[in-house]
């Protein structure tokens, strides 16, 4: 019963699985808050920005920031375009003879407004490649092929940042082993302060490669499980829109 109820506080529970991908999304997002605020009870986040020296973890936990918020926006509009497919596809499956566009705006025959949206405007679309052809089969493959580039434009940031993230981590890495070797290059004698010294600088910047390393490999994972969830969201949304296209506007098109 309490299931049903928290359901109700989003919406019908059709709505609720429309946002089911910004649910998904902020019960991760939820868990990696958890995670870093356990990391920094412990001390190691302010252990690892005392050590590095090189400022490459500052850089990428500040990159991780900005996408993950980019991921947040996109997931929410795929799941604001889903709940509108599924209120377009109820308003087709009432029943139409038709479809026409005015003023930009996409509606039945009827007279019933489709909701502005992805969908709507690939629907006019259809109507208007119809209008065009004057009757004839109307193919929809490359209107398909349009909307599928400009859905996964939405997703290609967060797939290029993960990889800079996991490339700025070999660049930690690199960067930790020059700082832990200029300590050696620099020895003239062999006594113990100037061991001791060369050791601390040895061990410096291998806390720069191991911190630069584990942060860039950390956020280039959660960053690609954030966009999982959109890319889920994004494939669900595609085939929402070629079903109802394909089988209730493209057909009545060429009824008519």
């Amino acid at each position: 019963m309490s299931v049903i109820s928290s359901a109700r506080l989003i919406g019908t529970p059709a709505e609720s699985r429309d946002y089911m991908p910004l649910i998904s999304w902020l019960i991760l997002i939820g868990c990696i808050a958890v995670g870093l605020l356990v990391l920094f009870r412990l001390g190691l986040v302010q252990i690892m920005l005392e050590t590095d020296r090189s400022h490459i973890s500052v850089l990428i936990l500040t990159v991780f920031a900005l996408t993950t918020l980019h991921c947040l926006y996109q997931t929410f509009i795929i799941s604001r375009e889903l709940a509108a497919a599924r209120r377009i596809r109820e308003t087709i499956l009432e029943g139409t003879s038709g479809f026409r566009v005015i003023a930009g705006r996409t509606e039945t025959a009827e007279g019933r407004l489709l909701e502005p949206s992805i969908t709507a405007r690939h629907i006019g679309n259809l109507v208007a490649k119809s209008r065009a052809q004057g009757g004839r089969r109307v193919d929809q493959t490359l209107l398909l092929r349009a909307l599928a580039d400009q859905l996964r434009g939405r997703e290609k940031l967060g797939w290029f940042v993960a990889e800079a993230l996991l490339r700025l981590a070999l660049l930690g890495t690199a960067v930790g082993f020059i700082l832990m070797l200029v300590p050696i290059a620099g020895l003239n004698s062999f006594d113990v302060e100037t061991l001791r010294t060369a050791l601390a600088g040895m061990s410096g910047g291998m806390a720069v490669a191991l911190n630069v390393t584990v942060a860039g490999i950390a956020c280039a994972l959660l960053l690609k499980m954030e966009y999982y969830i959109l890319d889920t969201a994004i494939a669900q949304l595609f085939n929402t829109i070629t079903e109802v296209t394909e089988v209730h506007v493209v057909s009545v098109l060429e009824k008519n």
